[in-house]
């Protein structure tokens, strides 16, 4: 038996696998620098929103003895403890009494670096511990937005020597602003927070949930498991497919045609906000919902049926558990989305100033990313810190969401 010949290569043949593999090597690279510059872009927008936001979390803050008890400060736990309490207060001369100890602790061009509201901040303090009426206690006191400025080295030279001299004498310091979550918006950037816009952002959430979720898993229920397949629900389908596409301002415009039209009182209410967001989150729940129906395998409505089981039954005890982790995801993330809108909330009147936060679904609110587009206007650096530190805050609430809907989809998934 002869021996088999051993296979030949031409040079074309060589030169083609040659350029192959530089096809499969340049691929590779591409896909590997791609990877490395988002990883990039994404460290570049933590890092500079970390390193603007640590100083949007503190503010500059002036310590003032004050002895109470000396100053003529009469007022009982129970008159502290009524709603009434800032008012007697303001009616014993606490704003006087607190200007007057600043005087005497900073001197007088300290004193008149003092917010002009600090005076409510130790009247809260005194609410909380009406003890301190009895006793001298040390405050730390907002300054104001010039002064901390100055500590930053910006302004006049004669406030940032006013403000190395007080940081000298420890008179001066920047401390973590725990107020800022529990405040609402201020025109000064130093007694501004966040607390009005987060709250009117979780109501406006709740209203949102609340109408979108269910009226989105029972359109993709009925689309998907009973609608017969004729051309008018070829028209829904692609009606649904579209909304989801369409600009969220659109939206906005509709939300103040339609609802400000039947509720004209309650513009910039969290009631108006919630369904002006559902009209936009409802599509992108109904596609998520019917691909987690869809995806359910029809063995499992075949056996349902062959137990006895009816069409009712089979929908709502067997298919919707298993499609729920799918429709969760996509709620959520459809959710997540809303949270992050402005510009259909700015079309129905969410970008008022709102100095209390809301007491309820009808109460005039705000909303954090309408928030920070406002902040991020100013040109004062005290709101240029406030944004950032809001906007971490927000970055946190998605990522809450986020884990939230992993959560629920790894909670209720099951397997056949």
């Amino acid at each position: 038996m002869s021996e088999l010949a051993a296979p030949t290569r031409s040079d074309a043949f060589a030169a083609r696998l040659k350029k192959r593999y530089a096809a499969e090597r340049r691929f590779k690279l591409a896909g590997l620098s791609a990877i490395i510059f988002s990883v990039a872009v994404l460290i570049f927008l933590l890092g500079s929103m970390t390193i603007n936001g640590i100083g949007g979390f503190q503010r500059a803050e002036l310590a003032v003895p004050i002895n109470f008890a000396e100053r003529g400060v009469s007022a009982t736990a129970e008159q502290l403890q009524a709603s009434s309490a800032m008012d007697t207060l303001e009616v014993q001369g606490l704003q006087e009494l607190v200007m007057q100890a600043a005087s005497e602790e900073l001197g007088e061009t300290g004193a008149a670096q003092l917010s002009m509201q600090a005076w409510r901040e130790v009247g809260a303090t005194l609410q909380a511990n009406p003890a301190l009426v009895q006793a001298e206690h040390t405050y730390m006191l907002p300054a104001s937005a010039d002064l901390s400025a100055a500590m930053d080295e910006e302004g006049s030279p004669e406030l940032q020597t006013l403000a190395s001299q007080l940081e000298k004498e420890g008179k001066l310091s920047k401390n973590f602003d725990f107020g800022f979550l529990q405040r609402s918006d201020a025109t000064d950037p130093q007694l501004a927070g966040i607390w009005g816009a987060l709250k009117g952002s979780i109501l406006t959430m709740i209203v949102t949930l609340l109408l979108a979720f269910p009226i989105g898993v029972l359109a993709a229920l009925y689309l998907e498991e009973y609608a017969p397949k004729n051309r008018w629900t070829d028209v829904i389908e692609v009606s649904i497919n579209n909304l989801a596409a369409v600009p969220s301002i659109i939206f906005g415009l509709l939300g103040l045609a339609v609802f400000l039209w039947i509720f004209p009182n309650l513009r910039s209410a969290p009631l108006i906000g919630g369904m002006t967001l559902a009209l936009m989150t409802m599509p992108v729940i109904v596609i998520s919902g019917r691909n987690a129906i869809k995806a359910v395998p029809p063995s499992i409505r075949d056996g349902a049926l062959a137990v006895g089981a009816s069409p009712i039954q089979v929908v709502f005890h067997h298919v919707l558990p298993l499609a729920l982790p799918g429709i969760l995801t996509g709620t959520i993330i459809g959710m997540a989305r809303a949270l992050g809108e402005t510009a259909p909330l700015l079309m129905i009147g969410m970008r008022a100033f709102v100095a209390t936060p809301p007491d309820g679904f009808t109460s005039p609110a705000t909303v954090l990313p309408v928030q920070i587009f406002l902040w991020s206007d100013e040109i004062d650096r005290g709101f240029v810190e406030r944004t950032s530190a809001a906007i971490i805050v927000l970055l946190i609430f998605l990522l809450l969401m986020n884990g939230l809907a992993i959560y629920l989809r790894n909670k209720f998934e099951k397997s056949w």
